[in-house]
C-alpha cells in the first residue's frame, strides 16, 4: 500500500495523480468494505432526558422586553400573490442561478465557484447532501439553491470591524434575516465584551486565551454546550467532538437532533444503521418510487433529475405530502438545453411529468396512510398466495413479522382515513402500483421526521419494505434524503451525544486518554439546561441555533444567561446577536475558500445522503483580512484550554497537514482505512453499508419489524395543525431573499398558507393580517403580523416558513424517542391582528396582484 500522503507534503491534494478507473460504480453495488457494528439507541433514552417543563415565554412582547430581537422584525416588506407554478426549475432556475452568483461573488469570482462545485477535484457544494454522479459529471453540477449558496460563499462584500463599529447589535437585529446575511463575509476575529453593546476587533491569540479561560474555570465539563451545523467537514468535525470530550464532556448537540434524529432512531434497531440503503443508481433504477413528506424541489434541487431519469427508464412515483410541490409536478431540467434533441423541450414544454399519484395525506397522517397500503397489500396476498409479500426474505432476514401483520390487519380503515386524510380507494391505487413489485425506494425529510410519531412512521416504511423484500437489492432501498452537506458525515465523525462505547474506547486508545462516558445533553436538552442556568458556555462550530431550533425566545433566554458565547462562522446571522455576558464572533473558511497551510493546499471531506465520502478542496481566495480554517481555530482552542492535558505536538501537526487528521480518523472509524488514499480517488469512496447487502447488524443480527401503536390525538374546536416550511429563496435558516415563486408568494416571508374553507369560516380573507397562537399542555405562545394565504392544503392545516414561526414551536413537544422538536405538528388557533398597546402597526402590503 501506497504510504500516507503525510510522509510526502507534495502528495497533498494532487488530482493529476487520481486514476479514473478506481471511480466507484453504484449500480454494480460498490466495494463498500465490511460493516461496521450496530449503532443502536439507547435503550430508553427519554427515562435519561430532562422531562420537566418551561414556563412559555411572552413571544408577542418579546420585543419590548430586549433590544436585540430574538424573532425577525415584524414590519412586512410587501406581498405580491401569484398561482402556484407547476413546473420546477427551467430557463428561470438558470437565469436565477446566474443572477446570484454574479450578484454576490462577481462575474469571475462567481463563475469559477459554479464550474469547480461538486467535480471530483472541486469542492462540495455547502447547501444539500444528495450525491454526486459516480461517473460522468456535468460542467454545471449544480442547482439554484446550490448557486445560492455558493455565491453567498464567493461574496465579495466584507463585515469586517468597521461594519459592527456602525451598527450595534440591537441595530443590527432589527435587519432582515437576508441583510444580515447580505451585509458580507466576516472577516475578522470580534469580541462583545461584558456591558458592551458592539463587537468590536480582538486578536486570534487573545481570544484564544479567552475561551480557555472561561472553559478552565467551570465547575464541571458538563457546563459547557459544543454545538455543530451539518455545514462542518468530517476533519474539524472529528477535532471537535475530540477537543470537546478530552475536555470531558459528550455534551456535542448537532443540527441532526433537529432533523433526521428520527431517521436514525428508526433504522439503527430496525436495519443496524442510521442511514440509507440506497446508492444514486437504485433510484434510476427502481420500479416505484414513494417521496413521503419532502419538497426536492425547493429543498434537493438535484433530486430531480434523479427522478427524471427514473421516470424515463419507466418508474412510477407516488408523492405524499400535505402540498403539491412544483418539483413533484413536472421538471424542465436545464441540462437538457445542451442536448440538441430536449434543448426544445425543456425550453419551452412542460418538462418532464414526476408523480404518477398524489397523496395529499392531513400533517401527522403519514403513518396512518402507510398502514392502510399495507392493509391492502396483506388483502392483495390473501388473494394472490406468495405474489405480494415477499415471505422468503421475510424467513430468512427478519423477526417480529407475526406481530407487525396483525397490528396491520387489526387497524381500522375508519381510523386510517380519519387521520391520513385519504380514502381507502386512493390507498387502493397506491397499493396496486406496489403489489407486484420489489424494486422499491422510499425518500423521506423532515416532513417525516419531525412529527410526533416521526420515529414510528419510519419504521413502517421499513416495514413496507421489509415485507417486500424491498432492502439490499439493486433498485430499493430506503432513502432519508439528509440536509446540510455533511451532517450526515459529522455524526460519522463523532458529533454525537450518546456515543457507543466501541468509538469511545477506540478514540481513547488513539488520543491516549480517557473519554467520559455518560450521555451527554442533545440540542432539547441544551437548550433547556442553559435556559435553567445549568450551563455558562455555549459554543457553535457554524449554524444558528436560535433559528433552527423551538421555542426562539427560550433559546434566546438562554443564551443571555450564559458566561461565554462563541460563534464560528462565515457570514452574519441572528443567533450571532442574542449572546452570552461575553461573546466571540470567529470567521473561518467556507467549503469554497483556498486553504492554504504550511504543507500547502489543504483538502477536506464531506459524506452525502448515500453514504459516499468525497473530497472538498476550495477554489477561491479568501477575502482580505484574518479569517482562519476551521482546524486552525478549533487546535489553537484546544492548545490553550488543554494545555499539558493533551499532545501540542500533533494539534499542530494536524493544523499543519490535514491528512495528519485523516490518519487518525482511519484509526478510529471503521470503513475509513486508507483515508488518505481513498479519498484521492476520484468521486470518493462509499463507506460500509449492511442493509444494502442484507447484512442486518441489528443486536440479534435480522432486520425487524416493529408493532407500533397509532395514536389519535383530538383538536379543540377551532383549532389547526401547523407545519413549518422552506421557502424557495432560503436553506436552512439562511434567506437569500422574500421570494418563493414555487408557491407563488413574492416579496414577503410572514405568511400563513391556509386552506379556503378553514379561512371563511373564521371571516378571513387573501392578505388579512393575522396573528397565531400555538397550544400546548395549557401554555399558549402568540406570532404577530402575518399575512392570511389561501392555499390548496387539507383542512385543519396550515403552513408557515420557520425561522418565522419557530417562537410557536414549544421546546417540550418533541417525537418519541428521537427527541427531535415537532416543527410538523403544532396545534395553533388563528385571529385576526390586533394593535398592541405602544406598538406602531406598519403594514406595506401590495395591491391585489
Amino acid at each position: 500500500m501506497e504510504e500516507s500522503p503525510i510522509n510526502d507534503p507534495g502528495k497533498a491534494g494532487k488530482q493529476h495523480e487520481q486514476q479514473a478507473q478506481l471511480a466507484p460504480k453504484s449500480g454494480e453495488r460498490p466495494d463498500q468494505g465490511t460493516a461496521p457494528t450496530n449503532d443502536h439507541y439507547r435503550p430508553d433514552p427519554q427515562m435519561e432526558r430532562d422531562q420537566s417543563s418551561i414556563p412559555p415565554p411572552d413571544v408577542a412582547n418579546a420585543q419590548y422586553h430586549h433590544p436585540v430581537l430574538a424573532q425577525p422584525p415584524a414590519a412586512l416588506t410587501g406581498l405580491r400573490l401569484e398561482e402556484p407554478a407547476k413546473v420546477a426549475a427551467g430557463i428561470t432556475a438558470v437565469i436565477k442561478s446566474m443572477e446570484f452568483s454574479w450578484s454576490e461573488g462577481g462575474l469571475s469570482r462567481g463563475t469559477r465557484g459554479l464550474l469547480n462545485m461538486n467535480q471530483k477535484d472541486g469542492f462540495d457544494c455547502s447547501s444539500c447532501a444528495w450525491p454526486d454522479p459516480d461517473e460522468h459529471r456535468s460542467v454545471a453540477e449544480f442547482c439554484e439553491n446550490g448557486a445560492k449558496a455558493t455565491a453567498s460563499d464567493a461574496d465579495e462584500r466584507a463585515a469586517g470591524p468597521e461594519f459592527f463599529a456602525r451598527h450595534s447589535l440591537a441595530e443590527l437585529s432589527r435587519m432582515t434575516d437576508r441583510d444580515q446575511n447580505n451585509a458580507g463575509r466576516l472577516t475578522h476575529p470580534l469580541v462583545k465584551r461584558p456591558g458592551d453593546n458592539h463587537y468590536s476587533p480582538i486578536e486570534w491569540p487573545e481570544a484564544f486565551q479567552l475561551i480557555a479561560r472561561e472553559l478552565n474555570a467551570l465547575d464541571s465539563p458538563d457546563e459547557a454546550v459544543f454545538y455543530t451545523s451539518g455545514k462542518v467537514p468530517n476533519e474539524p468535525a472529528f477535532l471537535f467532538q475530540l477537543f470537546a470530550r478530552q475536555f470531558g464532556t459528550n455534551n456535542l448537540p448537532d443540527c441532526s437532533n433537529m432533523c433526521h434524529e428520527s431517521s436514525g432512531a428508526a433504522l439503527s434497531p430496525t436495519l443496524g444503521l442510521g442511514k440509507g440503503s440506497v446508492t444514486l443508481n437504485d433510484i434510476h433504477e427502481a420500479e416505484v418510487i414513494l417521496i413521503i413528506g419532502q419538497n426536492p424541489g425547493t429543498n434537493h434541487p438535484r433530486m430531480l433529475t434523479a427522478l427524471q431519469k427514473a421516470k424515463r427508464n419507466g418508474a412510477q412515483i407516488i408523492a405524499i405530502n400535505p402540498l403539491f410541490e412544483a418539483g413533484l409536478n413536472h421538471f424542465r431540467n436545464p441540462q437538457d438545453f445542451m442536448n440538441p434533441l430536449r434543448a426544445l423541450g425543456a425550453l419551452m414544454g412542460d418538462g418532464t411529468p414526476i408523480t404518477d399519484l398524489f397523496l395529499q395525506v392531513r400533517v401527522d397522517g403519514d403513518m396512518a396512510l402507510l398502514r392502510g397500503i399495507m392493509k391492502h397489500l396483506f388483502e392483495a396476498e390473501d388473494l394472490n398466495p406468495g405474489q405480494v409479500v415477499d415471505r422468503a426474505f421475510i424467513a430468512e432476514f427478519t423477526t417480529g413479522f407475526e406481530s407487525f401483520e396483525q397490528n396491520i390487519r387489526n387497524t381500522s380503515w375508519e381510523d386510517i382515513e380519519e387521520l391520513s386524510g385519504i380514502s381507502r380507494a386512493q390507498l387502493l391505487e397506491a397499493a396496486n402500483l406496489l403489489a407486484r413489485k420489489q424494486k422499491i425506494v422510499t425518500c423521506w425529510a423532515m416532513g417525516v421526521t419531525q412529527q410526533r410519531q416521526g420515529v414510528q412512521t419510519i419504521q413502517e416504511i421499513v416495514n413496507l419494505h421489509l415485507m417486500k423484500g424491498a432492502i439490499g437489492k439493486p433498485g430499493a432501498g430506503t432513502c432519508p434524503v439528509r440536509g446540510h452537506s455533511n451532517v450526515q458525515g459529522d455524526r460519522t465523525m463523532g458529533i454525537w451525544e450518546q456515543p457507543t462505547k466501541v468509538f469511545l474506547d477506540a478514540l481513547g486508545k488513539e488520543f491516549n486518554f480517557t473519554p467520559p462516558y455518560e450521555h451527554g445533553l442533545d440540542t432539547v436538552e441544551s437548550i433547556k439546561a442553559m435556559y435553567k442556568g445549568k450551563t455558562k458556555v455555549f459554543f457553535s462550530l457554524g449554524g444558528n441555533l436560535l433559528a433552527a431550533g423551538p421555542d426562539t425566545e427560550v433559546i434566546a433566554e438562554g443564551m443571555r444567561k450564559q458566561k461565554l458565547t462563541v460563534f464560528v462562522g462565515t457570514k452574519l446571522n441572528r443567533g450571532h446577536l442574542t449572546t452570552g455576558e461575553t461573546s466571540l464572533l470567529l470567521p473561518c473558511f467556507t467549503h469554497a475558500d483556498v486553504d492554504m497551510q504550511k504543507s500547502g493546499h489543504q483538502m477536506t471531506s464531506c459524506e452525502n445522503s448515500m453514504g459516499i465520502v468525497s473530497q472538498n478542496k476550495g477554489v477561491l481566495v479568501p477575502l482580505p483580512g484574518q479569517m482562519m480554517s476551521e482546524v486552525a481555530i478549533l487546535a489553537g482552542v484546544a492548545i490553550a484550554t488543554l494545555g499539558n492535558r493533551t499532545n501540542i505536538a500533533d494539534w499542530v501537526a494536524m493544523t499543519e497537514n490535514y491528512d495528519v487528521i485523516r490518519d487518525h480518523i482511519s484509526r478510529v472509524i471503521p470503513g475509513f482505512e486508507n483515508f488518505n488514499e481513498k479519498l484521492r480517488r476520484p468521486g470518493g469512496f462509499y463507506l460500509p453499508n449492511g442493509p444494502r447487502e442484507r447484512k442486518f447488524t441489528t443486536a440479534n443480527g435480522k432486520a425487524n419489524f416493529s408493532t407500533t401503536e397509532l395514536e389519535k390525538y383530538a383538536l379543540e374546536p377551532g383549532q389547526l395543525v401547523l407545519m413549518t416550511v422552506r421557502s424557495h429563496d432560503q436553506f436552512n435558516t439562511t434567506i437569500y431573499d422574500y421570494n418563493d415563486r414555487y408557491r407563488g408568494i413574492h416579496g414577503e416571508r410572514r405568511v400563513l398558507f391556509m386552506n379556503r374553507q378553514d379561512m371563511a369560516e373564521r371571516g378571513l380573507h387573501a392578505k388579512d393580517l393575522i396573528d397565531i397562537t400555538s397550544h400546548f399542555k395549557g401554555e399558549q405562545r402568540t406570532v404577530e403580523k402575518f399575512v392570511a394565504v389561501p392555499y390548496d392544503i387539507p383542512r385543519g392545516n396550515v403552513a408557515a416558513y420557520f425561522p418565522e414561526a419557530n417562537p410557536l414551536v414549544p421546546v417540550g413537544s418533541v417525537a418519541k424517542k428521537s427527541n427531535t422538536p415537532t416543527s410538523k405538528y403544532v396545534v395553533v388557533t388563528v385571529a385576526p391582528a390586533h394593535k398592541t398597546v405602544g406598538a406602531p402597526l406598519e403594514v406595506r402590503l401590495a395591491a391585489e396582484a
